[in-house]
């Protein structure tokens, strides 16, 4: 049982940084409470890893062959990385986190399965991107039909609240389904969970961290990348769920982040670029570069520094 307390520990990471890239922009537009919010997307989460979770989960499995310590080590290594992140404010890869560690042991162990490695890279390009372009293509048809809706102020304010609710606990649920492969994959690996147990174990811990420290990251994706409206929010909380829920089916974990933060980009491009703030997103695309190379470095060195230790050097 104490061997699942690094995947505990990097599910409470991933809930905690990425429950602000679905209900983020909402809570942020002052649309949705934040408890209201971390409610929502904390049983949606668990929702989604119990009932779609599996696909990831195979792929990340497959990366290379793990024992229980190694399969520690790599959670460890990845939650030190995301929360280190988590505590800068900075919206950061959790699945660049985990397969970075994961290519630590694999390296270490001489085995790497590049089909699979190479599937989950070009999924990772193209998250931002899809993300975007979701983004614009939803932006242009829902406008154009808000736009001629005959309601009042007050009548239309409500219809955007409910439908941040619904297209807020979509995304939770997708993201469930999709990362909750990061926080236990290892593990069915190892052959220390089920993959039931795994989605269950996951998608709790990961709910754990959205109900416990999610409030501080969601100020940098929902005031200091982009100024959003209450109709923007919602586009972006929309995009970003089908972007997750369409990687979810591929099979391939991918960033929420990088999911959100095109999504933004794609606000950006309709309205101006100028309502982008280029720092902000300059220090997210470092993280996004370092992330994996971090976690990598800390798994390979954790693994180092437990063979000296049994060894006695």
């Amino acid at each position: 049982m104490y061997s699942l307390f690094g995947g505990i520990f990097l599910g409470w990471s991933l809930g905690a940084n990425d429950a602000s890239n679905i209900f983020g922009t909402a809570v942020s537009s002052r649309m949705i409470k934040f408890w209201t919010a971390a409610l929502l997307a904390s049983i949606f989460v668990i929702l989604g890893a119990l009932i779609s979770g599996q696909a990831g989960i195979e792929t990340l499995k497959g990366l290379t062959s793990f024992d229980i310590s190694q399969a520690v080590i790599s959670s460890i290594a990845a939650a030190l990385t995301v929360s280190a992140m988590t505590f800068l404010g900075l919206p950061v890869s959790t699945s660049q986190a985990v397969v970075g560690a994961i290519i630590g042991i694999g390296i270490i162990n001489g085995q790497l399965s590049f089909t699979g490695l190479g599937k989950v890279l070009i999924c990772w390009f193209t998250t931002p991107v899809g993300g975007t372009l979701i983004t614009i293509i939803l932006y242009k048809l829902l406008a154009f039909g808000y736009n001629h809706l005959k309601i009042s102020l007050f009548r239309s304010d409500q219809l955007l609240r409910m439908c941040l609710i619904v297209s807020g606990s979509y995304g939770a649920y997708a993201l469930g389904a999709n990362n909750v492969a990061n926080v236990t994959a290892v593990f069915v690996g190892a052959g220390t969970l089920s993959i039931f147990g795994a989605a269950l174990i996951g998608g709790l811990s990961i709910a754990f961290g959205i109900l416990t420290f999610s409030k501080p990251v969601m100020e940098t994706i929902g005031k200091k990348l982009v100024s959003l409206d209450p109709f923007s929010a919602l586009m972006v909380s929309m995009a970003v769920g089908i972007t997750i829920h369409i990687y979810t089916i591929i099979g391939v974990p991918v960033s929420s982040s990088q999911a959100v933060v095109g999504s933004v980009l794609g606000i950006g491009i309709i309205k101006g670029a100028s309502t982008v703030r280029v720092q902000t997103l300059k220090n997210i695309l470092l993280a996004w570069f370092l992330t994996p190379l971090i976690a990598c470095l800390i798994a390979v060195l954790i693994t180092f520094g437990s063979y000296l230790e049994y060894t006695g050097h």
